[in-house]
C-alpha cells in the first residue's frame, strides 16, 4: 500500500525566474536545453489557449483513482502546478471542474496530467489550464494508493518537486530547479536570435 508525504516546493509568486518563463515559448526553452525536458506530445492543453508557469508539486497515483490529488489540493501552495504521473491510464479523468475549482481558490496555476480530463468547458471558463492526454467523461475512483513529493515519470521526464513548469499551444516544458536560471538565459538568447530572424524575413517579403 503506498503512502503520502508532505512536499515542500519552496514556490513564490513574487520569484524572478517565473516572469522570466513565462514570456518564452516551451519551444525555446527546449532548445535552450538541447531539446531535452520536453513532455511526450500527446500531453497538450484540454481547452484552446491553455497555457502556465508556475512551479511542480508533483503527484503519483494509481491509474484512475485521484484520492492522492485531493490530498495534493490541500498542501500546494499558490503558485504551484500539479504534475500528477497517472501511469498514462486513458480510461478515467482524474480531474474535472470540482477539483479545478478548489485548486483555483488555493492559487495553483494549474495541471499536467499523464493522464486524462473532464469537464474540458468547466475548466476553460474558470481559466484553470489542464495539460493532459485528453478527455473522457469517466469519474475515477477515490480508493489510493499514491504518493506526494516524490520525483516523477510525466510524458517521459522525470519531474522533482519545486522543477519549473511551462506549459504552452506546443505542449510542456519542465526545467530542473537546479538549472533554471542558465536555462532562462540560454532561452532568452534563442527567444531574440528567433525574433531577428522571423523580422528579416518578414522585411524581406515587404
Amino acid at each position: 500500500m503506498g503512502h503520502t508525504a508532505e512536499a515542500a516546493t519552496d514556490s513564490s509568486t513574487d520569484d524572478p525566474l517565473l516572469d522570466r518563463f513565462r514570456v518564452l515559448p516551451a519551444a525555446n526553452i527546449g532548445d535552450a536545453m538541447d531539446r531535452m525536458g520536453l513532455l511526450h506530445s500527446s500531453i497538450q492543453s484540454i481547452w484552446p489557449g491553455g497555457t502556465l508557469v508556475g512551479t511542480a508539486f508533483t503527484v503519483w497515483t494509481r491509474a484512475g483513482d485521484n484520492k492522492v490529488i485531493h490530498e495534493a489540493l490541500a498542501l500546494a501552495r499558490p503558485g504551484d502546478v500539479l504534475v500528477i504521473n497517472g501511469q498514462g491510464d486513458e480510461s478515467r479523468a482524474l480531474i474535472g471542474e470540482l477539483i479545478g475549482a478548489r485548486a483555483k481558490v488555493n492559487g495553483i496555476v494549474g495541471f499536467v496530467l499523464d493522464g486524462v480530463a473532464r469537464d474540458a468547458d468547466m475548466l476553460m471558463g474558470m481559466e484553470m489550464p489542464v495539460f493532459a492526454r485528453g478527455v473522457t467523461p469517466a469519474g475515477p475512483f477515490k480508493h489510493g494508493p499514491g504518493f506526494l513529493g516524490q520525483t516523477i515519470a510525466v510524458g517521459g521526464v522525470a519531474v522533482a518537486a519545486g522543477d519549473y513548469i511551462i506549459g504552452d499551444a506546443d505542449g510542456v516544458a519542465v526545467v530542473p530547479r537546479a538549472v533554471a536560471d542558465q536555462v532562462a538565459t540560454a532561452a532568452e538568447a534563442v527567444f531574440a536570435r528567433e525574433t531577428e530572424r522571423r523580422a528579416a524575413i518578414l522585411a524581406e517579403l515587404a
